[in-house]
C-alpha cells in the first residue's frame, strides 16, 4: 500500500480513499476496516478505491465489503500496466452505485507514478467533483472510462506558507504581558458585584447592625455622645455662652473625651468580629458568632450566585477572545480577574479598621486644643484705645468714661478667658488658652486720657459726649462678642469632634463592605477566584502548547500535497542528465504548434500525450496500430537549467493557458517545491499570501479554541481544580494540525469542520462561525483569471491530456458525444470582489467545490464495447 499516493488526512466530507494496490506489505482487510470506520457526514458514504487493474476480480469481496455498513458509492481509479489492453471487472463496480477510471502507469521520465496519482486522488476525492464524475461514468458504456486532464494549482510558496502560519501562530498566541487589574467596567455585571464592592440592591435596606445587639449600642453611643458635643457647641457659641450661666453647664471637653472613648469601644467591637469571623467562607457558625458581637448576615441577594459565576466567566472570555486579544492576554486579564476575587477573608480588613478608627486618629480627635480669642494684639490694643478715646470726649465725665471702656473691653476678654469651651466645669480638663485682655486694658486707658483730654479742648456739648459713650459701649460688647464666636468655632474647627460622625459612617460602610464580599459573597468570591484562575491557566497553556507545536513550521519536511513528499526519489539530483542536455517543456507552446500543423504529437513528446478527435485519420489508425508492440522512446529529461515543468502563464488570449513559461511575481515555484516534478496536465501557479490569509487563520484557530474552551467550563463549574490541561493541550494539537493541513490542501479556503456537542451553540455562533471565508484571490494572492479564461474556452478536447499512452489511444471509443467533461473550480474561487465579473458568462455545468486548491477539466472517454468485460461470478477469487 502506497501511502504517499493517499492523503496523509482527509479534509471532512471528502471521499475516504484507499489504496489496494500490491506494491507494498500489507493487509488488505485492515485497510478496508479502516475505511469503513472512517467518519462520513450525513449517511454518505463515499469510496476512491485505487487498485490494479488486473486485481479488480480478485479483490470483489473487499469491494462489496465496502457496502456493508450500507449503501455506498465506489469510483475506483484503476491502474493498468502499459501492455494491458482489455479491462474485467465485477457487478459491483457497474453504475449507478459505483464506475471506474482507468489510468496506465504513464509515469513520465523524473516524474513518478505516485506524482501523477496524488493530484488526481486529491481532485477526484472532492465530494462535488466525486459526485459528478460517478454520475458522469453512469453516462459511459460499461461505466469506465479513460480520463483526459488539465488542473491549474493555485497555492502558496513555501516560504509564504511558512510565514502565514507563523503570523498566524503569534496572533492566536500573543506575547507575554503583565497581569494588571481588573475593573468592575470590564466585566460582566455579575462579576462587576464582586469587584466595585457595592452593596446589591436588594440588601439597601437590611439593618445590618441592629440597635440591640453589641455594635449596635456601640455605634448608639458613639452617636449619642457626638450628638451631646454638637449640641453644646451651639448652645456655647452665641451670646449666652459668653454674658450667661449657660457655659457653666456645658462641658464640651469631656463629651468630645466619651465621643473619642465610644469610637475606641466600636473599634474593638468590630475588630473582635473582624477576628473572630476571619474566614473565607461563611458557615452557620460563623453566623452564630457575628450575631453575638451585633452584627446581622441576611440571605444571599438574588443578584449573584454561585451557578451564574461560570456563565459570567465564560461570556467574559468568549468576549475578551472576540475582541482580538491573544490567548496570553486574555490570560493575563483572567489572572488578575482571579486575583481580585480571591477571598482574603474578613481579618484582611482591620489594617483599613485601623486606619479609619486607629489610636492616632482617636488620639488626635480627643487632643486638648488651645481657645484663643482676640485677634492680633496690636489690632486689639488700637481698636480698644480708639473706642476709649470716643468715650473720652465728654467734658469732665470723659475722665472717667474713657479709661471705663478700656476697662470694660479687658473685662470681657477676661470673661471669655474664664468661660472658654475647652475648659471642663469641673477643671479636669483644660486646653488653656488667651484673649488679650491686658493689651485691651493698656490701649482703653491710653486712649479713655487722650480723649479726656481732647474733649477738656473741644468742650463738646453733653449730648455729644452722651452719643459718643452709647457708641463706643455698643462697640465695645458686639466686638467682643464676634471675637467670642470666632474664637469658639476656631477651637471646634481645629478639635473636629463632627469627624466622629465621618468614622462611623466609615466604620459603618466597611462592616457592610465586609458582610458583604468577605462573609456573604466568600464562597461566590471563592468559586470565581479559583475558575478565573483555572481558566488562565489553562489558557496559558494552550498558549505555549500552540508555540512549541505550531511556531516552526516543518520546512525540513515537505508538505502533505507536495509531490515532493510522496516521489522522494524524483528530487534526486542523481537522476537528471548532465547539464546541458536538451529539454522540450511538455504542454508547451511546441506541442500546441505540433498538434494543428502535424496530427498527433510524437511519442517522445511525453508518453501522457494531448489528442483530439481529428487525430483519428485513415492513416494514423495504421500508425498507432503498427507500433503498438513497440515501446515508445523515452522523453528527453530534465537538464539542470529546468530541474522542474515550467509554470505556463499563457497570454489572455490562449484558453488553456498554453505558452512559454515566464518569471512573475506569482509564478515562481517556491524554494522547497523547485525540485519538485509535475505531470504534464498540472499547471502550479504560486502566490506569497492575499491580504486576508494570516487573518483567516487566527480566526479559525480563535473559533478551534473557543470550542475547545467550550467543553472545559463544565469541569470549571464543578471542581476548576480538577481540570485536566493536558486534555484540552492535545485538543489544540489536533486544532493545529487540522489548521495547518486546511491551509496546505487549500489555502485554508474551506471552512472548519462544524462541531457537534456544544454546550450553547447560538451563544458560540457569534465567534464560531468560520462559514463566510475570503475568496481564494485573498487567501493566496493569485488572481483566477486562468482559471476563469480555461473554463470560459471553446469546447476543445485538447485542452485535456490522456492518461495513457499512444498505444491505448485505439481502446478509446471513436464517438466524440460519448465522453463527458467536468468543469470544477473551488468555490472560493468566485466568491468576493475577485469573482463578479470574471466568471460572467460560466458555463452552467460547472461544479463548485466547497473546498481544494485544484481547478479544471476532467473529460472522461469511454472505451469500446469490446475492451471492458464483466465478471458475474468469482469461483475462487483472492479477497
Amino acid at each position: 500500500m502506497s501511502v504517499r499516493v493517499l492523503p496523509e488526512r482527509p479534509l471532512p466530507g471528502h471521499a475516504v480513499c484507499l489504496d489496494l494496490r500490491t506494491a507494498g506489505t500489507y493487509d488488505p482487510d485492515a485497510v478496508v476496516r479502516a475505511a469503513l470506520d472512517a467518519p462520513q457526514p450525513g449517511g454518505e458514504r463515499r469510496f476512491l478505491v485505487l487498485d490494479e487493474a488486473d486485481r479488480l476480480v480478485a479483490h470483489q469481496l473487499l469491494h462489496e465489503r465496502l457496502s456493508s455498513y450500507g449503501p455506498a458509492h465506489i469510483v475506483c481509479l484503476a491502474v493498468g500496466a502499459r501492455g494491458e489492453r482489455t479491462l474485467s471487472r465485477t457487478l459491483t463496480l457497474r453504475p449507478p452505485a459505483a464506475g471506474v477510471l482507468w489510468v496506465f502507469d504513464t509515469a513520465e521520465d523524473g516524474v513518478p507514478s505516485e506524482a501523477v496519482l496524488r493530484p488526481l486522488v486529491d481532485v477526484l476525492s472532492t465530494p462535488e467533483v466525486f459526485d459528478a464524475v460517478l454520475r458522469a461514468l453512469g453516462e459511459v458504456v460499461h461505466g469506465v472510462a479513460v480520463p483526459a486532464v488539465r488542473v491549474l494549482e493555485h497555492d502558496l510558496t513555501d516560504e509564504a506558507r511558512a510565514r502565514a502560519w507563523r503570523q498566524a501562530v503569534e496572533g492566536l498566541t500573543g506575547p507575554d504581558v503583565p497581569a494588571g487589574t481588573a475593573s468592575a467596567e470590564q466585566v460582566p455585571a455579575a462579576l462587576a458585584l464582586l469587584l466595585d464592592e457595592g452593596v446589591p440592591r436588594s440588601l439597601a435596606d437590611h439593618r445590618w447592625l441592629p440597635p440591640q445587639g453589641r455594635a449596635g449600642l456601640r455605634l448608639a453611643g458613639c452617636d449619642e455622645a457626638v450628638g451631646d458635643a454638637v449640641d453644646g457647641y451651639h448652645r456655647v457659641r452665641g451670646a449666652a455662652g459668653l454674658l450667661t450661666g449657660v457655659g457653666a453647664t456645658v462641658d464640651l471637653p469631656g463629651d468630645i473625651e466619651r465621643v473619642a472613648r465610644e469610637l475606641d469601644r466600636l473599634r474593638a467591637t468590630v475588630a473582635d468580629a473582624f477576628a473572630a469571623a476571619g474566614g473565607s467562607r461563611l458557615t452557620a457558625e460563623h453566623r452564630g458568632v457575628l450575631r453575638e458581637r451585633g452584627i446581622e448576615l441576611p440571605e444571599m441577594p438574588r443578584e449573584i450566585s454561585r451557578a451564574g459565576i461560570v456563565p459570567a466567566l465564560r461570556d467574559h472570555t468568549h468576549e475578551l477572545i472576540g475582541k482580538g486579544l491573544p490567548l496570553r492576554s486574555v490570560a493575563a486579564r483572567l489572572a488578575a480577574l482571579s486575583a481580585r476575587t480571591a477571598p482574603v477573608g474578613s481579618a484582611a480588613r482591620l489594617a483599613r479598621l485601623d486606619a479609619i478608627c486607629g489610636p492616632e486618629r482617636l488620639r488626635r480627635l480627643g487632643g486638648r486644643y488651645p481657645f484663643t480669642a482676640g485677634g492680633s494684639r496690636p489690632v486689639a490694643f488700637a481698636v480698644t484705645g480708639l473706642l476709649a478715646l470716643l468715650a473720652g470726649v465728654w467734658p469732665v465725665l470723659g475722665w472717667v468714661l474713657g479709661p471705663a471702656v478700656g476697662v470694660l473691653a479687658a473685662g470681657l476678654a477676661h470673661l471669655m478667658l474664664r468661660r472658654r469651651p475647652n475648659r471642663s466645669p469641673d477643671g479636669r480638663i483644660d486646653g488653656g488658652g488667651a484673649t488679650g485682655a491686658a493689651p485691651r486694658l493698656f490701649g482703653g486707658l491710653v486712649g479713655g486720657l487722650a480723649g479726656a483730654g481732647l474733649g477738656q479742648f473741644l468742650g463738646l456739648p453733653p449730648w455729644a459726649g452722651a452719643a459718643a459713650l452709647a457708641v463706643s459701649l455698643t462697640a465695645v460688647v458686639l466686638l467682643a462678642l464676634r471675637d467670642w464666636s470666632r474664637a469658639v468655632d476656631d477651637w471646634w474647627a481645629r478639635a473636629d469632634p463632627e469627624e466622629a460622625w465621618r468614622i462611623l459612617r466609615e466604620v459603618r460602610h466597611l462592616v457592610v463592605t465586609t458582610a458583604v464580599h468577605d462573609w456573604l459573597f466568600a464562597e461566590v468570591r471563592h468559586h470565581c477566584s479559583a475558575g478565573a484562575g483555572a481558566v488562565a491557566r489553562l489558557l496559558r497553556g494552550l498558549a505555549d502548547t500552540a508555540d512549541a507545536h505550531g511556531r516552526t513550521y516543518p520546512d525540513g519536511r515537505a508538505s502533505a500535497h507536495d509531490p515532493s513528499s510522496y516521489a522522494s526519489d524524483a528530487t534526486d539530483p542523481s537522476s537528471y542528465p548532465a547539464e546541458g542536455a536538451g529539454y522540450e517543456p511538455s504542454g508547451g507552446g511546441a506541442r500546441k504548434a505540433a498538434r494543428v500543423d502535424a496530427g498527433p504529437p510524437p511519442a517522445s513528446d511525453g508518453v501522457t500525450v494531448s489528442w483530439s478527435w481529428e487525430d483519428w485519420g485513415d492513416g494514423a489508425e495504421d500508425d498507432v496500430w503498427s507500433d503498438m508492440d513497440e515501446e515508445p522512446a523515452a522523453p528527453v529529461r530534465p537538464s539542470a537549467d529546468f530541474p522542474h515543468p515550467p509554470d505556463r502563464s499563457g497570454p489572455a488570449d490562449d484558453p488553456a493557458g498554453a505558452g512559454p513559461w515566464r518569471p512573475g511575481p506569482m509564478s515562481p515555484p517556491p524554494s522547497g517545491r523547485a525540485s519538485g516534478p509535475a505531470p504534464a496536465w498540472l499547471e502550479r501557479r504560486y502566490g506569497d499570501g492575499g491580504p486576508l490569509l494570516v487573518d483567516t487563520l487566527v480566526g479559525d484557530l480563535v473559533s478551534g479554541t473557543l470550542l475547545i474552551l467550550d467543553r472545559c467550563w463544565a469541569g470549571v463549574e464543578r471542581d476548576p481544580g480538577a481540570v485536566v490541561p493536558a486534555v484540552h493541550e492535545r485538543r489544540i494539537t489536533e486544532l493545529l494540525d487540522d489548521t495547518r493541513l486546511r491551509l496546505e490542501r487549500d489555502v485554508a479556503a474551506s471552512p472548519p469542520p462544524r462541531q457537534e456537542g456544544q454546550r450553547d451553540p447560538d451563544a458560540l455562533a457569534a465567534f464560531t462561525d468560520r462559514s463566510e471565508r475570503p475568496d481564494a484571490a485573498r487567501l493566496t494572492g493569485v488572481a483566477p483569471d486562468a482559471v476563469a479564461r480555461l473554463l470560459l474556452a471553446e469546447d476543445d478536447p485538447g485542452r485535456t491530456v490522456a492518461l495513457c499512452g499512444p498505444e491505448h489511444l485505439r481502446l478509446l471509443s471513436h464517438d466524440p458525444l460519448a465522453a463527458r467533461q467536468v468543469r470544477f473550480v473551488p468555490e472560493a474561487m468566485r466568491r468576493g470582489a475577485a469573482g463578479d465579473d470574471v466568471w460572467r458568462g460560466t458555463a452552467e455545468d460547472v461544479v463548485w467545490t466547497g473546498a481544494g486548491r485544484h481547478a479544471g477539466i476532467l473529460r472522461l472517454v469511454p472505451l469500446r464495447a469490446d475492451v471492458v468485460h464483466t465478471v458475474r461470478a468469482e469461483e475462487a477469487g483472492e479477497p
